[in-house]
């Protein structure tokens, strides 16, 4: 009788322990937001409304150097969530599936949920809802669908005087600023989802990995009124590069997307072409940050926030007329360099790290926060050294990528070599907005031959990465 009731003591305490150790477990609210660069009031930009965003930032640690490592949608999601770096062969466009460049690789959330997390998706998580979905995801992602989207205004002038009609390529409208709540676009439905799963996951009890992804800012730049409300385009500050860095390769390119969109009466570089174009991505920017705080809310109401870590994270920058660009798709700073926010449970709090890190570098980072092992196919390092000492280091250089351009970034310079032999070297400390490529100035011959160098080996470390195929 005695016996059976240690024993049956025993089962007890093991049993209170191991459901101690589940709800120990940090979740994860991971947040991602399209071609978002680090635009934003915490990120020292006075013309962007982002408190939700900034809050945030004010409780974790922000990344002012934190970079990509492709400058286009697909191929930077793709390498973030499976932790490979990418070459000229593998995760190179807006197409790009884990599924079809590294098939079989273990990726994040299959990662965290092998380990017993729930996972869940929503919205534009990767590029492709349906890439790793079945091996990633507790139950299949959910997306959100635009109701008015390309309709909305269909039979009306904007204010712009611009139709915003629905159309083929070449005709589609690049903006929308109807007065609709905000779940009457995709990325208000993707937050109002997302709260409804934090509830359920609150009732549950277990350790979460929550994945939300809001496309605004990325064109088409769609955002209820209100937003574009917060600015007055007549007083945004517009871009003063508005040209090419000098001594540039004719390989340097970067504006391609925004053609497919009709621009009206808009003359391409005018200024009032980069009022429209700013007022639209910055009115897209607080509707995101809107959405964002919606659900940093509900986490805080659900009593969650002190065992979750957050995330927020951009797969790359956007250039807004700066160098004559208007998008991704180059190695420039304003394409690969990304806003990163991660705030920890028990880890540095308000702090702002200068630290050179990579979007690749997140998955060992919270695998390591969730006491998770990381798969030996991850070629990021973590950066939790970076969460807890304001003293730690992590890497000297970063390396990222598009199509014919492999870059690496240091401390005090970039540099860029095309597949034809053609370079980029800037030097940031003292031309911080890479207006003058000084790859062919005599004194800055020993530093190119470092970051060439430099170069070299980020390339060899990408080609050399492993994984288990499917069979």
């Amino acid at each position: 009788m005695f016996m059976n009731f240690i024993s049956t003591l025993i089962v007890a305490f093991l049993t209170l322990g191991a459901a101690f150790a589940e709800q120990s477990r940090p979740s994860i609210l991971f947040l991602a937001i399209d071609d978002l660069r680090p635009e934003l009031g915490c990120y020292g930009s006075p013309a962007v409304k982002s408190p939700n965003i900034d809050k945030l930032a004010s409780q974790g640690v922000l990344f002012q150097r934190a970079y990509c490592q492709v400058a286009v949608c697909g191929a930077s999601r793709a390498s973030l969530m499976t932790g490979i770096l990418p070459t000229k062969d593998r995760f190179v466009n807006y197409t790009t599936m884990a599924d079809q460049d590294t098939p079989g690789a273990v990726t994040l959330p299959q990662a965290l949920k092998a380990a017993g997390y729930t996972t869940l998706s929503h919205g534009k998580v990767f590029h492709n809802w349906s890439d790793t979905a079945a091996r990633s995801w507790s139950r299949p992602p959910k997306m959100g669908k635009d109701l008015k989207g390309r309709n909305a205004n269909a039979q009306k002038k904007s204010r712009y005087g611009t139709q915003t009609r629905p159309g083929n390529s070449g005709s589609k409208p690049f903006f929308d600023r109807s007065d609709v709540p905000d779940d009457t676009y995709a990325d208000g439905q993707v937050a109002r989802n997302t709260i409804a799963d934090l509830r359920e996951l609150a009732q549950s009890g277990e350790p979460f990995f929550l994945a939300c992804g809001f496309i605004r800012p990325h064109l088409p730049f769609y955002a209820p009124e209100k937003y574009w409300d917060l600015y007055d385009a007549d007083s945004l500050p517009i871009a003063k590069n508005r040209f090419r860095p000098h001594d540039a390769p004719t390989a340097l390119r970067g504006s391609g997307e925004y053609r497919t969109y009709d621009l009206g009466k808009f003359k391409k570089n005018s200024d009032d072409f980069h009022r429209i174009m700013r007022h639209g991505y910055f009115a897209s920017t607080s509707y995101s940050d809107k959405l964002v705080g919606d659900v940093l809310s509900e986490l805080e109401a659900l009593g969650l926030v002190d065992n979750t870590i957050v995330v927020i994270w951009g797969d790359h920058g956007w250039h807004l007329g700066e160098h004559a660009f208007w998008g991704k798709h180059n190695t420039l700073h304003n394409a690969i360099r990304v806003p990163l926010i991660v705030k920890a449970p028990g880890k540095l709090q308000g702090v702002t790290s200068k630290a050179l890190v990579s979007t690749v570098d997140l998955f060992p980072t919270l695998c390591s926060l969730a006491g998770v092992d990381v798969p030996g196919s991850v070629q990021g390092k973590s950066f939790e050294q970076l969460l807890a000492s304001q003293d730690a280091q992590h890497t000297p250089a970063v390396y990222t990528r598009f199509k014919e351009a492999d870059a690496v970034v240091t401390e005090g310079f970039s540099y860029s070599r095309f597949s034809d032999g053609s370079e980029m070297l800037f030097d940031l400390a003292k031309d911080p907005d890479e207006n003058q490529n000084v790859a062919k100035v005599p004194e800055y011959a020993s530093q190119l031959q470092v970051m060439c160098e430099e170069l070299d080996q980020q390339i060899k470390l990408a080609q050399s990465a492993q994984w288990v195929p499917d069979r």
